[in-house]
């Protein structure tokens, strides 16, 4: 995808010529002012024109109200004037000159009100046709270091100035706090935009942009509702392949969250859990809250990503060192033996006969020389059992501590010059910085102090976990081949669908059949209108077996009684077929029946789900879990993106109990696993084969047998519904 028209409207939009203040105002803590004083404050270097047409003069200078009649033409908006001027005064602008612009103003549908989705539509038409370079409306302005440009509405100081990390957000409020946070912890971001709704630029577009940005290491974006999912996938991966690490922060992990995010931006935010599916496949990290993603900031930043789980530690703290063996057991990560000439090594310097394990409660051992200390870094740094070496230390705030800034430059100096894994500092608990901490902060940028046990392995396991999911993805790995005639039986439901006014279910038997097609394994059936027929479908497919009403409106049959098991007789099944037919009287149920299905009943096994489901925002999702009735309970599920690999469905199961279960848990028995993982890659390419037609599909449940002895669909329900985009 071709993000070049987009960059170059980015960089209008962050280092303009000169900036008109439309709507400008002297009113005392008015939006406007705030602006003003902010460019003039932090020292834009062009030229500032106020632009009101009630005015003549505002701060001393002439007050301008036709951008004809400007010293030169305009080249960035800021727009501060009620929703219904906006679009005016941008084609005027933009007829005079202008390149970019950034809307502060609100009220174009961000509330589901009608006035205000007409002038949302308008807004969008006139930013595609002029080609300007938009963020906004609904935003709260930008800060752009290198170009010493700042819009944003913050009376606190900024300082802006190059940095390695660039802020992107939905919410000006959540990008104002992540700045306030970075920067304390030493972590100037270079740019921070607040995009609003996106009416014109959107965060993939800032992506891609900040990409090309040498000085940029990390990016953080916060993201309430994704407009373009595509162009979103796109920007990732190029950004990725640049070597940027990609932080990102999502509204919508409740359905309150969903309803805020929906409120808030006129946007439908989708469940955090397909999210986190798509975005695994880009290397995206996501942070659950804002404390979150500083932690992982600074280890992307200053150390980078870790290469696996594996943690050697050094503390100073016998109470520490059982910290992070509790931290560790909650975030998945280890603290591995060490190897024997490791141990020895540590013995030999420390001093303390065979009591070294890892970590290595270091007590004063490590301090009684820097030779001591930078010898025990080494041999846990060189043990092939460790991917990351983390060292107990903290920022000093004050002068003093000398020896403290001693140690933390001689690891510092060793990182450059001999260190072959990450190495980080850590703290017992979060604390503040000073303007001391930080500037000795800066002299040593290779380094990350991480704050807190808990939150500093979280941040090391959500990175390391980012990164196996970016293999998972970018790995062709193993995939299904087609199973049946599926550009046929594709043509045929597209068609269907056109014929209908909504959302179309099939039946359970036209939902396994279609199943079968893409390689789904079901039980021997045959769908039925009468009872003798059933009763000959049933000698010949051998009892016992079950009938069940099949409709394509009837979706939860067993709750009435619509489902009949354990029939080992012809007398048998014409007296459930009596029984289904009176028990849906009883219910009241009205649907037309399709027939009855005749199947074999399976026995034992190990009951799990399978699915599809289309999430509004990322497209279809597929899912595994622990089925029955236990699904909604405890909701015990994990999700990918199509296309789903062989290593991707293995990995599936590895995050639920479910495929614990699968594997023979506390001795029991072992299930065919392979049979899973071949019907997961099925619902893969059906999601991808139907693409926005299929709106979700239900496995449930999928009985899997014995090790090597397959498994089978015992009931589905496929409907499909056209999405905007099909």
């Amino acid at each position: 995808m071709d993000f070049e028209a987009s960059r170059k409207k980015v960089d209008a939009l962050t280092h303009p010529r000169n900036v008109v203040l439309v709507g400008a105002s002297d009113r005392p803590g008015s939006w406007a002012a705030r602006v003003w004083r902010n460019l003039n404050e932090y020292k834009f270097p062009g030229p500032i024109y106020p632009f009101n047409p009630g005015r003549t003069e505002l701060y001393g200078q002439p007050c301008y109200g036709d951008f004809t009649k400007l010293p030169e033409p305009p080249d960035h908006l800021v727009v501060l004037v009620p929703a219904p001027h906006v679009s005016g005064l941008l084609k005027a602008g933009a007829a005079a000159g202008a390149r970019s612009a950034t809307v502060f103003s609100s009220g174009f549908g961000e509330a589901y009100d009608a006035e205000g989705e007409k002038l949302g539509i308008e807004l969008r038409r006139v930013i595609a046709e002029t080609g300007l370079g938009v963020s906004g409306p609904n935003c709260m302005g930008n800060i752009c270091g290198p170009a010493s440009f700042v819009t944003l509405t913050e009376d606190r100081p900024l300082g802006p100035a190059a940095g390695p990390v660039a802020l992107v957000g939905q919410s000006g409020g959540v990008m104002i706090f992540m700045n306030a946070a970075l920067e304390e912890r030493g972590m100037k971001p270079g740019y921070l935009i607040t995009s609003g709704n996106e009416a014109g630029l959107g965060i993939a577009d800032y992506i891609a942009y900040f990409a090309g940005q040498d000085e940029i290491k990390v990016i953080v974006i916060y993201i309430e509702g994704l407009k373009d999912l595509e162009r979103f996938r796109a920007a990732c991966l190029h950004a990725r392949s640049k070597g940027k690490d990609i932080v990102a922060i999502k509204l919508g992990q409740s359905e309150a969250g969903r309803g805020a995010a929906l409120a808030h931006t006129g946007s439908l935010a989708g469940s955090v859990a397909a999210f986190d599916a798509m975005i695994g496949d880009l290397g995206v990290v996501r942070a659950d809250n804002l404390d979150d993603a500083v932690e992982i900031c600074e280890l992307l930043v200053h150390t980078g990503a870790p290469g696996g789980r594996r943690i050697g530690a050094i503390t100073l703290s016998g109470a520490y060192r059982g910290m992070l063996f509790d931290a560790a057991d909650r975030n998945g990560v280890s603290f591995p033996k060490l190897e024997q000439h490791t141990l020895d090594g540590l013995n030999e310097i420390l001093g303390v006969g065979s009591l070294v394990s890892n970590p290595v409660d270091g007590g004063f051992g490590v301090l009684t020389s820097e030779s001591n200390f930078l010898r025990s870094v080494e041999a846990i740094d060189a043990d092939p059992n460790i991917d990351t070496v983390l060292l107990q230390e903290y920022l000093p705030r004050v002068p003093g501590s000398d020896r403290g800034e001693r140690y933390i430059k001689l690891v510092e100096d060793y990182i450059t010059k001999k260190a072959t894994k990450p190495v980080a500092f850590i703290t017992l608990a979060s604390h503040g910085q000073s303007d001391y901490s930080r500037a000795l902060r800066r002299s040593v940028p290779h380094v990350s102090f991480l704050q807190e046990a808990n939150k500093a392995l979280r941040a090391i396991a959500t990175v390391v976990r980012a990164r196996e999911l970016e293999k998972l993805g970018a790995a062709e790995g193993s995939r299904l081949e087609p199973a049946g005639p599926q550009v046929e039986v594709t043509g045929n439901m597209k068609a269907r669908l056109e014929q209908a006014s909504g959302p179309m279910a099939l039946n359970e038997y036209e939902s396994k059949k279609l199943l079968r097609q893409w390689g789904m394994p079901s039980g021997e059936e045959a769908l039925v209108t009468a009872p003798e027929a059933a009763v000959e479908a049933a000698a010949k497919i051998g009892y016992p077996v079950v009938l069940k009403a099949v409709s394509s409106t009837l979706l939860h049959k067993s709750d009435v009684g619509a489902v009949q098991l354990g029939l080992n007789d012809a007398q048998a099944v014409e007296a459930a077929w009596k029984r289904i037919e009176d028990n849906l009287k009883q219910h009241n149920v009205t649907e037309k029946l399709d027939g009855m299905l005749v199947a074999k009943q399976v026995k034992g096994g190990l009951e799990i789900v399978l699915g599809i489901n289309r999430d509004p925002e990322v497209g279809p999702v597929v899912m595994v879990g622990t089925g029955g009735v236990l699904l909604e309970l405890i909701k015990d599920v994990a999700f990918a993106v199509p296309p789903v690999t062989r290593e991707k469905a293995l990995d599936m199961l590895a995050r639920t109990h479910a495929g614990k279960l699968l594997q023979g848990y506390r001795g029991g028995p072992r299930y065919d696993v392979n049979a899973v993982v071949d019907a997961i890659m099925a619902l893969g390419r059906l999601a991808g084969d139907f693409g926005g037609l299929i709106h979700s599909a239900d496995v449930n449940p999928f009985l899997v047998q014995p090790e090597g002895q397959g498994a089978v669909a015992l009931d589905a329900l496929v409907i499909f519904e056209k999405s905007k985009g099909a």
